[in-house]
Order: structure tokens, then C-alpha cells, then sequence
């Protein structure tokens, strides 16, 4: 049942306007219904966010495909996540490049994450409980950063964390959000709006 609505899944994506097929193919590899409760395992594969627990949400897979193709990610290339979540977005960064560093805040979502990537043999993967608006200084620079969480402001130390030529996708505003595309050119960095999407926020301090 779950490679019939796997594929169900990419084909939707593909009409939907998601061309990489890297990112289509790593769609169709990682079980989505994996990372969510068993009651949301049927709805996990429609186009709406499903909960995860803590007021968190496994984004719509349009969304996550978006965000990945964006990235125009190498199989060479070293990749921060903030927000790791349930650990989806996180599997599917895994299967297209070199390394993924992801940081989440709250930690019954992180074990969970854990415990979930280690089922799928996933080992290119560092996990860190910390406030994901400092980002992971000690492993920077990184050749693409994503955020799966709105923040009111630009980030300026992830800005900071990104390589010459690296690319950023973060969602941007707080009623109102919009998914932003960054690249860093020098000490310059271009922006392009992509998109209206509507995401939790990006929380600062505290950790859970």
C-alpha cells in the first residue's frame, strides 16, 4: 500500500510543477506515513500539514518538495536543517547530498527523529538539540541552508553561515509569510520571493 501511495505522491508532485527528479525520486524512497502517528497515516499522503505533537507540524509534501528543489542541491554538498521536526524533511536531505547538520529545539521531537532516521539506515546525519536561530556555527560554512519555520525577521547569523554561492530557503513574516530563496555572492546576498505559505514559528531561546 505504501510504495502505491508513494507513487500516488510523486505523480501529484510532478503535476503540481516539482521537475528534479533527484528530489521526486527521494520522495518516492522515504515512507512518509514513517513520520507521522498512526491515526494521520492515511492522510499524511494529501496536500495539508499533518501535527507531529509539541504544536508542531510535518509540512504539506508540495511544500517540502518546493523547498528541496530549491536548494539545487549536489550530492557533494553539506546541508543545515533547522527545525528538524519528525525528521521527515531531514530524510529526504539525506538522500541527495553529503551531510545534513539539523537543530531542533524541542527534544521529545529530536528523540523521536532519532529514532526514526536509524530505522531507515540514514548515517550522514548529525542531529543537535539547540535554538535554531544561531544556527550551527562550529560546522559552518554550509552549501545550502533550509528552514522549516517562519521567522519574523531575516536570520542574520544562518545569512552568515552560508557559503559563497550557497543557497538559503526560509519562510519569512509572521500573519503574512512568504518563502524566500537567498544566495550569498560575495558579501552580498540576492533575494527572491517564491511564494505565500503559512508555517509555525520560528521560536528563540528557550530550549524544550
Amino acid at each position: 500500500m505504501s510504495k502505491i501511495e508513494q507513487r500516488r505522491l510523486v505523480q501529484r508532485l510532478q503535476s503540481q510543477g516539482i521537475k528534479n527528479t533527484a528530489v521526486l525520486q527521494a520522495v518516492y524512497e522515504i515512507p512518509r506515513a514513517f513520520f507521522v502517528e498512526e491515526a494521520f497515516t492515511r492522510r499524511c499522503y494529501e496536500n495539508m500539514a499533518i501535527p507531529i505533537g509539541e504544536g508542531q507540524t510535518l509540512s504539506q509534501p508540495y511544500i517540502v518538495a518546493k523547498m528541496t528543489e530549491l536548494l539545487e542541491l549536489q550530492t557533494t554538498d553539506r546541508v543545515l536543517e533547522i527545525g528538524t521536526g519528525s525528521g521527515y524533511q531531514t530524510a529526504l536531505l539525506a538522500k541527495l547530498c553529503h551531510q545534513i547538520y539539523s537543530v531542533e529545539r524541542i527534544k521529545k521531537l529530536q528523540w523521536q527523529a532519532i529514532h526514526r532516521l536509524k530505522k531507515l539506515e540514514l548515517h550522514n546525519i548529525q542531529l543537535r538539540h539547540a535554538d535554531g536561530w544561531g544556527g550551527w556555527v562550529a560546522k559552518a560554512p554550509f552549501d545550502a541552508i533550509i528552514v522549516t519555520a517562519a521567522a519574523e525577521n531575516m536570520p542574520i547569523e544562518l545569512l552568515q553561515q552560508l557559503k559563497d554561492g550557497g543557497r538559503m530557503v526560509i519562510p519569512i513574516g509572521n500573519e503574512t509569510q512568504v518563502l524566500q530563496l537567498i544566495t550569498r555572492i560575495g558579501e552580498k546576498y540576492h533575494v527572491e520571493k517564491i511564494e505565500d505559505v503559512k508555517f509555525v514559528p520560528l521560536v528563540a531561546g528557550e530550549l524544550q
